[in-house]
């Protein structure tokens, strides 16, 4: 049986009226600017051939055995929209170009039981996907993005993004929108998964096995985090909510300040991956984010560290922090004194998002300096410059062989004070 849809004509041959299902079981085609929907339980065929390049409209169940994908120069949109819950299944991945959920019938109105693959945008208007099963798992192929992430609408559950790109991670637990955003570097291979839990790990994982330097740990919530393919070490972005972080993690200290903790397999223990913190604008769903370049992957979560003691003079390099880019000859480039001494070096300079703006090798004092201007993949035109705030730098260098690294804050402000 076959259905197809032409030029905007609709044949619907097969109808499963005892189910009050829409069935396909051989090929369906819809054409740009055309639009198909089903108020009933859609079920794809192992034998279905769907190719989606119009609006297609879900108001029930969707369930994929067979093939349902899109042509690379479509614009194609699937709506899950509904007044009841809908479960989306299925034997196969189903692909969209773009997809929007809009369902307010229930607290988590969508049941995710299969994966979806994302390659545009995923738009979530109203109701919290549930992907918590273990079959549940929406991937984010590169160069593709999500809008409208809130406390109403947000994955529970597993995602994974593909590419070098950013990417703030659309997950989050019961009704709490928690994500973690991380900058993948350069490699365009570079495959992530996280997911976050809003309950404590410290059963499996005891929070007493620490590095010393920890204080307290974060029992409430954790993030797992896995790097599926890839060598690169991830900056990773994790955020505090008042609704899920203790009251603790927003007081202020004199001995103590926020990072990310790491638990390490091999050790059996949490250990320090440090990290800025930066206070965010009101309004969001979140106020705080933490942010570091990991050293490995795992569960994660936030922590009370011990501040460290101040490094002691360096007879090798001088790092000014504070960036003045105003033209006026006084703190115009971030300047690292005697690096020059030191050509095997590489700095990165990530903004509060833990998005790389900037990254030279072989930085100097006189040519190959930050001086205020992305050099990143995205953020902001060249010429406009980097807006006034806090950043987050990483300096390696090599000296008598062997490797140092420096991080910190990085301060730009186009007024001197």
């Amino acid at each position: 049986m076959k259905m197809q849809i032409k030029f905007g004509i609709i044949l619907i041959f097969c109808f499963g009226k005892v189910f009050s299902q829409t069935v396909n079981t051989g090929v369906l085609t819809i054409e740009p600017n055309t639009d198909f929907s089903t108020f009933f339980a859609f079920d794809n065929k192992a034998s279905g051939d769907i190719l989606h390049n119009g609006n297609f409209y879900a108001y029930s169940d969707f369930k994929n055995d067979g093939l349902f994908t899109y042509s690379d120069l479509s614009n194609g949109k699937t709506f899950f929209i509904g007044n009841s819950n809908q479960i989306i299944e299925g034997g196969s991945i189903s692909e969209f170009q773009n997809v929007e959920f809009n369902n307010i019938s229930s607290k988590f109105p969508f049941s995710l039981k299969t994966t979806v693959v994302i390659n545009k945008l995923a738009s979530f208007k109203n109701g919290i996907v549930d992907g918590s099963n273990d079959a549940g798992k929406m991937i984010f192929n590169a160069n593709t993005s999500h809008s409208d992430t809130s406390n109403l609408s947000f994955v529970d559950g597993r995602v994974e993004k593909i590419g070098a790109e950013k990417f703030e991670f659309p997950i989050g637990d019961d009704v709490y929108y928690r994500p973690s955003l991380n900058d993948a570097n350069s490699n365009p291979d570079n495959t992530y998964t996280t997911e976050y839990f809003f309950e404590t790990i410290g059963n499996i994982h005891p929070y007493t096995s620490k590095e010393e330097s920890i204080v307290t740990i974060d029992e409430a919530e954790y993030w797992n985090l896995t790097q599926e393919q890839g060598t690169d070490k991830a900056v990773l972005s994790l955020t505090l909510d008042k609704n899920t972080t203790p009251a603790i993690f927003f007081q202020e200290s004199n001995d103590t300040e926020l990072a990310i903790v790491r638990w390490d397999a091999p050790t059996s223990k949490w250990i320090n991956e440090k990290g800025v913190t930066t206070d965010l604008l009101t309004g969001a769903e979140y106020t705080k984010l933490v942010t570091t370049q990991v050293s490995g992957y795992s569960i994660f979560t936030i922590a009370l560290v011990k501040k460290a003691n101040p490094e002691p003079p360096s007879n090798e390099i001088v790092i000014y922090n504070a960036v003045s880019p105003n033209g006026d000859g006084i703190n115009d480039t971030f300047h690292i004194k005697g690096i020059d001494n030191f050509p095997n070096n590489k700095v990165e300079i990530y903004n509060r998002w833990g998005v790389k703006v900037y990254d030279a090798k072989s930085y100097n004092e006189s040519d190959n300096m930050f001086r205020g201007y992305s050099e990143g993949r995205d953020t902001v035109k060249k010429n406009e410059g980097l807006p006034d705030g806090t950043y987050f730098y990483i300096l390696e260098y090599e000296s008598a062989g062997k490797t140092k690294r420096r991080t910190g804050y990085l301060y730009i402000s186009k007024e001197n004070k």
